[in-house]
């Protein structure tokens, strides 16, 4: 699988789970599914991102880093919209970026040269 598709899926479906994680904190509780539905989102955006990062820069500790960096850049701004919950934004922003960062990294394939197909 190429690595900007990988990274798009990858962040998708981990960016539910990071939504998910709002559900330990009870003061927002009421607004999970709100949550949840941004949070697949800026998981997806970080996913294509990161991928697209992947594809141009083949090096596992640079895509984790630039991972952790979009992770925590876009998580960043969700929690400056919020004026609160930093860390428990941020932290699985972060975490999604770096996830992201290796997989597409180790397992995404690089797209082929035209003239090396058979």
């Amino acid at each position: 699988m190429n690595k900007a598709l990988l990274g798009l899926m990858l962040g998708g479906i981990l960016g539910i789970f990071d939504g998910l994680t709002a559900w330990f904190t009870p003061e927002v509780r009421s607004a999970i599914l709100q949550i949840v539905v941004g949070s697949t989102i800026k998981g997806l955006l970080a996913g294509v991102l990161i991928g697209f990062f992947a594809r141009k820069v083949n090096s596992l500790p640079l895509g984790i880093l630039f991972g952790l960096g979009v992770g925590l850049l876009l998580a960043f701004g969700v929690a400056q919209m919020q004026r609160k919950y930093y860390l428990e934004i941020m932290l699985p922003g972060g975490l999604l970026g770096v996830i992201v960062g290796y997989a597409t990294q180790k397992f995404g394939s690089s797209p082929q040269a035209a003239g090396a197909r058979s």
